[in-house]
């Protein structure tokens, strides 16, 4: 097909050639008009056209419409352009305010604030600013969810941006640990909405081929905040005079960046492909067609009660909250403690720490790179979360167990340091599948909340076990690490069994004549059915 604009659909039939049942081949506006013609549809399987959301119905064909590899491509370069580059942009930005905190630690934040205690050391009301942002989202992630499913998504985020910016540049004002406490648990409110949208956004644009690469993308920004973090703080520390703090200056910036960022957003990024003004009628169409093969729905605003008991009663609903709950402790604990591990625990000076987070940065771009290669050649998902567990049994033993004396010994503990961040693939991989795993709207609400409450407790825990009697070795919280690496570990090898022993079930109906179970169409696609009551869907493992 061609990648230039068509003319309307009035005027011409559109150019993408679909195969009927009876293999004659028929045009797109051909397949729009039987649309409209429920009689002429009911000689044969068709879809449910009750059942598809309004807006999707009037994107959505009769028959599979075949787009060829080229137009496939062009599609997602347009996709990338308006969906992608905004996820990145917006996750580098929730990343790096959220680090600002780590970075302030060591540019005189705690003891500005009153957050140090009588032996000089940062108290343990410092956990409680990490705390209370994920206690904030605990409380607030299913009402998020249920207005994300209501609402343009775009729209949403955009002010959510603008908020948690304004949320930042108040941190610049405060002097105490409750003015900090406040614009913490307000800056968890509105980051809520992030992760979330992007995991809507993902299967709402994406073929599930397409949604792994597509997380780990926007998920590594991770590191590249660590990257940019790491010089940008280091450059704000130089700032020693002036009406203001180095760390008051860190969060008025990051905050005012991301208010005119949320603008932007509201003006470019669109709320689905249905509402897309910046593409034409045309490739509104072969978009929403596109994803058909993911049958885990597009857009449905009707609450459905039994989907939300389908949800409770999946396993694979547990597996992915418990996924997010053994990687999140350990993940929000040495964000937090990061630099203090850095320059207390293993012996470095506050530049050298500062430059050191650009090569842990780096190290987490390459855990999540190689992570999802893997995946794409292998097409083994959770195997390849259980391989990146590894290293971080590995590294976390070793700062339980080796002596910080020597100046090798300082390097080899700094690259144990950076090793135990390995699991991070597992958290991406584990968003990426819920992505791609999941059908029906209400239950997806259901299950993504599940999902963020238990993201949520398990940052909210992961400071606390930072115990400061332990402090600089923090035995106690390494210690709890190996815990939930080991609880990981049987939940992804349950998980493997029980998708494995789904698709064959369903594979077995096929085989065995059921045509529902078998069916090259994808005819009920866009039913709004979840991925139990749709026996044709195979989950990806």
């Amino acid at each position: 097909m061609s990648s230039a604009p068509v003319p309307d659909h009035d005027q011409v039939e559109a150019t993408a050639d679909v195969s009927d049942n009876g293999g004659k081949r028929i045009s797109l506006a051909e397949v729009e008009r039987a649309q409209s013609v429920p009689d002429e549809l009911e000689k044969g399987d068709h879809a449910n056209y009750a059942k598809v959301d309004e807006e999707v119905a009037k994107y959505t064909s009769a028959a599979r419409i075949q787009i060829s590899p080229e137009e496939n491509i062009r599609l997602r370069k347009l996709i990338d352009k308006r969906i992608l580059v905004v996820m990145i942009a917006t996750y580098f930005l929730q990343a790096i305010d959220k680090g600002t905190m780590s970075f302030a630690s060591i540019m005189g934040l705690p003891k500005d604030t009153g957050l140090v205690n009588s032996r000089g050391e940062v108290s343990q009301d410092f956990s409680w600013l990490t705390t209370c942002i994920y206690i904030t989202i605990l409380i607030v992630e299913y009402p998020q969810n249920y207005i994300l499913a209501r609402v343009p998504v775009a729209k949403y985020l955009s002010f959510s941006i603008v908020a948690w910016g304004g949320v930042l540049a108040c941190h610049a004002a405060c002097n105490n640990f409750t003015g900090l406490l406040v614009v913490r648990t307000l800056l968890g409110l509105f980051e809520s909405t992030c992760q979330p949208a992007f995991v809507i956004l993902s299967s709402m644009w994406y073929r599930r081929e397409e949604q792994a690469e597509r997380v780990t993308y926007w998920y590594m920004m991770n590191g590249a905040q660590q990257i940019v973090g790491g010089l940008l703080a280091y450059c704000f520390t130089l700032i020693t005079t002036g009406p203001l703090r180095s760390w008051q200056w860190l969060f008025l910036t990051y905050g005012i960046i991301s208010v005119i960022f949320g603008v932007f957003v509201f003006y470019w990024m669109p709320d689905s492909p249905m509402r897309a003004k910046c593409f034409t009628e045309e490739d509104k169409h072969l978009m929403v067609e596109r994803v058909r093969d993911n049958q885990t729905g597009l857009q449905n605003r009707v609450f459905k009660k039994e989907q939300v008991w389908d949800a409770l009663t999946d396993p694979q609903t547990w597996c992915y909250a418990s996924i997010q709950f053994t990687t999140t402790l350990p993940t929000s604990g040495l964000g937090a403690f990061a630099n203090l591990i850095i320059s207390k625990s293993l012996g470095f000076t506050n530049l050298q720490t500062q430059l050191l987070a650009m090569v842990l940065g780096i190290y987490i771009i390459i855990v999540l790179l190689s992570s999802v290669w893997l995946v794409k050649k292998f097409n083994q998902n959770i195997l390849t979360m259980l391989g990146f567990v590894v290293p971080s049994f590995v590294g976390t033993i070793l700062l339980m167990t080796v002596p910080n004396e020597t100046y090798a010994q300082h390097v080899g503990l700094l690259i144990s340091y950076y090793i135990t961040l390995s699991f991070w693939a597992a958290q991406t991989l584990g968003l990426s599948l819920m992505s791609r795993n999941v059908g029906g709207q209400t239950k997806k609400t259901v299950v993504v909340a599940l999902n963020f409450i238990f993201w949520s407790a398990g940052n909210a825990i992961g400071p606390q076990v930072f115990l400061s009697r332990d402090a600089p070795t923090y035995y106690t919280a390494f210690a709890t690490h190996l815990g939930c690496y080991s609880a990981l570990v049987l939940i992804l090898l349950y998980f493997r069994f029980h998708l494995v022993r789904q698709n064959k079930k369903r594979d077995a109906l096929a085989a065995a004549g059921a045509r529902e179970a078998a069916d090259a169409q994808m005819i009920h696609a866009f039913e709004d059915l979840t991925d139990r009551e749709n026996p044709n869907f195979r989950y990806e493992y």
